[in-house]
């Protein structure tokens, strides 16, 4: 009798084991399947301004949020410059030439990689991605080429697979943007710092410039780019927070080549 109810307490004891460790396992795949890695969030750091950290939305613009964590996070951004600067507008920044026209190498993704330039996807909605977020106050989106006025869907397309390394924030809403530029973060803390740099003295704008007047000259006897800061503020640094999570390699492609378009849709033996 004594066996039988020590038996009986084992099984009820077994019994409950197994129950356990089918709730516990059930609970591991629920938890798996729901779990949602935190945002990642990137610093900006800039000389004599401040810190201003931005929010990336992966799940918007997966790709571009990959291609920005790996450059920041590879030190590209590091001692580069906001070169364009429109009050009401935004701010854009990280072109390593430091006057819009620099385009990042497959090197500074993976120093395995070779020295060949690249662009990535744009992830907005004119160019058929779903990307829901809007260019309003404080968010963050990828700068890009705009050939959209030749007609040409070749052209456009080109434009809209153009983005590099450079990016803008908004300091005002823009509205009319959106769904026309890959937006894939919003600033959480600094804004007041993206309204000190978007106020900052410049050259010159379009405006300044009467009928047939030429733009300034640098030292070297280049045209100076309209917007351009007298004293283009330093990014010290990007760094992206992760949360232990592998973005992996952006997917690139060859950047588009306006001007070898341009000669091969308008040389001078189809001129009539």
């Amino acid at each position: 009798m004594k066996e039988n109810k020590i038996l009986t307490i084992i099984m009820i004891i077994a019994i409950i084991a197994v129950i356990a460790g089918i709730a516990f396992l059930g609970y591991g795949i629920y938890k798996n399947r729901t779990f949602k890695p935190q945002n990642p969030v990137a610093t900006i750091e800039i000389e004599n301004f401040g810190t201003i950290k931005v929010e990336l939305y992966p799940e918007q613009a997966p790709n571009t949020v990959t291609n920005f964590i790996k450059l920041a996070n590879n030190g590209f951004y590091n001692n580069l410059t906001f070169h364009r600067t429109i009050p009401d507008f935004m701010i854009q920044g990280g072109d390593k030439n430091g006057n819009g026209t620099g385009t990042p190498t497959l090197k500074d993704l993976d120093e395995k990689l070779e020295s060949k330039t690249y662009a990535i996807e744009g992830e907005f909605i004119a160019n058929k991605v779903k990307n829901t977020i809007k260019l309003e106050r404080g968010t963050i989106a990828m700068a890009r080429a705009d050939y959209s006025n030749t007609g040409n869907g070749t052209a456009t397309a080109g434009g809209y697979n153009s983005a590099g390394s450079q990016f803008f924030i908004v300091q005002k809403d823009q509205t009319s943007l959106n769904g026309m530029y890959a937006a894939f973060g919003k600033v959480i803390e600094g804004l007041e710092i993206v309204d000190k740099i978007a106020n900052v003295e410049v050259h010159y704008r379009d405006t300044d410039l009467k009928e047939g007047e030429e733009a300034p000259k640098d030292e070297q006897g280049n045209e100076i780019a309209s917007d351009m800061p007298k004293e283009k503020p330093v990014i010290k640094s990007i760094t992206v927070e992760t949360y232990g999570v592998d973005y992996g390699i952006p997917e690139t492609m060859e950047p588009f080549n306006y001007y070898n378009w341009l000669m091969k849709n308008y040389s001078s033996s189809q001129v009539q």
